[in-house]
């Protein structure tokens, strides 16, 4: 039997196919699985029509909403790889990930049209340049149509409903999501119908969902936390009520609207919910929990769901693992606050020591990972891809503790890395800009802990001009990172502390500025 992400949704559709699939609330439209299955397949057979074969990539620039739930499957039928992209990236972010990944079609909102008519100009883009990777389909989700673009309810509306050539399975490629990188530059994580099959069972054999639960999509589509949830709410047969973007108000009130048993959201958003009044308001029984990770969800917010008679299930993962490595059990949520939990079902994790040897309860080491689940490899980046699967583990780079009881405690990021807003942010990638910054010699980029977002960036800069301003610099990183990896706050130094081998001495910073950041 082929092992197809497509075909999950033609199976749902052929068994429940009155069962309510999609909630768009922006739009206020509502999708049975007959019904979206059918919209799939126009996108596909359209897709199909403009030219896009197995292996192909297929750019995804939209917010979350039917159109993207769409094409997400209709591409995985097709056999074509989709490239779901960041929609808060700048035009030259995109750029990079557009050429490194080798998107020949881009399906795009209107709201993105700016950056996409930068983009199509752009010599590499548009197949004009030295080693161009042209794309050479645009099609437009909503609004005027732009002239190089063609329109996506037209096109798709012409196309038959009849399922498409299933042309891809099992170890077939299914999507490539680029994380940042520690060298500065993302690295696109490989996934295919394989892995993301096992993800989703791991999901559905590990955690409390049922048959015809109705969940909130809040976090974007290009997100793992978010993709693996949708494809694993389509296997199990339950309504995915996706929102265009995050809301804390929104969420309570769909929760007694609809009658939402669950949802997942990353600690940034468990606070903002705590900060509006419709906690208090609104009817939420149906709710039995919510999911948090992308980040260590803090005690006193637990405690403070808790006290709401709402379970905070704190799920630890990756990118690289389709999302799922530990969760925490409805009873280790209140007995054991601050763990991550034990592996799922059809994972193993290790905490092991610089020798490779698993560390004994209360010993600190590197969390290693494995499982049917873990992607194919990094897009064309085999020393990255060898440094990370070894032995048929991937090596995290997280450092953890774990107990006599087998639960694991996140100490720390072995690679630095920033959590903010549920984003990963490399400092690398952010130190790389600014040393393009006249007047800076050197720069460290670290995490504060930050109320609002959970981490927050600082710029430790030692600067060549003496003139040079915080603010300067603050103002020279818009435009050149997405909001999110921007820092919030500069400080300057004489020198940035460094081991021998030239290694910032991240740890000693991070001490020497605590935090909070202000904001």
């Amino acid at each position: 039997m082929r092992n197809n992400i497509g075909l999950l949704l033609t199976k749902r559709s052929r068994l429940n196919p009155d069962l309510e699939a999609v909630f768009d609330v922006a739009s206020n439209r509502r999708f049975s699985y007959r019904e979206v299955n059918d919209r799939c397949n126009r996108t596909a057979n359209a897709l199909t029509g403009m030219g896009v074969t197995k292996g192909e990539r297929v750019g995804l620039l939209a917010m979350n909403s039917v159109e993207f739930f769409e094409t997400f499957f209709a591409i995985a039928k097709l056999g074509a790889i989709c490239v779901p992209l960041n929609w808060r990236l700048t035009a030259d972010e995109l750029e990079f990930i557009l050429n490194d990944s080798g998107v020949s079609t881009l399906v795009f909102g209107e709201e993105f049209l700016g950056r996409v008519a930068d983009l199509q100009q752009r010599p590499k883009l548009s197949g004009k340049g030295e080693g161009a990777s042209a794309i050479s389909v645009y099609l437009q989700i909503g609004g005027q149509t732009a002239d190089f673009a063609k329109d996506y309810d037209a096109t798709c509306e012409a196309a038959p409903a009849d399922e498409p050539l299933v042309a891809a399975e099992d170890d077939d490629g299914l999507y490539i999501m680029y994380t940042s990188g520690t060298t500065g530059l993302p690295k696109g994580v490989v996934h295919t119908h394989s892995t993301a099959l096992w993800g989703s069972l791991t999901i559905l054999t590990t955690s409390e969902v049922g048959f015809a639960d109705r969940y909130i999509v809040a976090l974007p589509l290009f997100h793992v936390g978010a993709l693996t949830p949708m494809t694993s709410n389509v296997h199990r047969g339950m309504t995915n009520i996706i929102l265009r973007a995050f809301d804390p108000s929104a969420c309570w009130k769909l929760i007694e609207q609809e009658k939402v048993q669950n949802m997942l959201a990353v600690p940034a958003m468990l606070n903002f919910m705590l900060q509006v009044p419709e906690k208090d308001t609104v009817d939420r029984s149906s709710l039995r929990w919510i999911m948090s990770g992308a980040a260590p969800v803090p005690v006193a917010t637990i405690q403070q769901y808790t006290d709401m008679g709402i379970p905070i299930h704190q799920v630890y993962g990756m990118t690289e693992t389709c999302g799922p490595a530990c969760l925490t059990s409805p009873v280790d949520a209140v007995e054991k606050m601050g763990s991550t939990g034990r592996p799922f079902v059809h994972t193993e994790v290790r905490i092991v020591d610089d020798d490779g040897h698993d560390v004994p309860p209360g010993g600190t080491g590197e969390v290693w990972i494995a499982g049917p689940h873990m992607m194919k490899e990094y897009w064309n980046r085999p020393d990255a891809t060898a440094e990370t699967l070894v032995d048929g583990w991937l090596r995290s780079g997280d450092v953890a503790t774990i107990d006599e009881d087998g639960c694991i405690f996140i100490q720390d990021r072995k690679k630095d890395m920033i959590i903010s807003g549920g984003e990963n942010v490399y400092p690398a990638e952010v130190e790389n800009v600014i040393l393009g910054m006249e007047g800076v010699a050197d720069v460290a980029v670290i995490g504060m802990p930050s109320a609002k977002w959970g981490e927050s960036g600082l710029a430790v800069v030692v600067r060549s001009a003496e003139d040079l301003e915080a603010q300067a610099i603050l103002d020279y990183c818009q435009g050149k990172l997405a909001r999110f990896k921007q820092p919030v706050a500069v400080e300057f130094v004489e020198e940035v502390p460094r081991n021998p081998s030239g290694k910032i001495l991240k740890r000693m910073l991070r001490e020497q500025y605590p935090g909070p950041a202000a904001e």
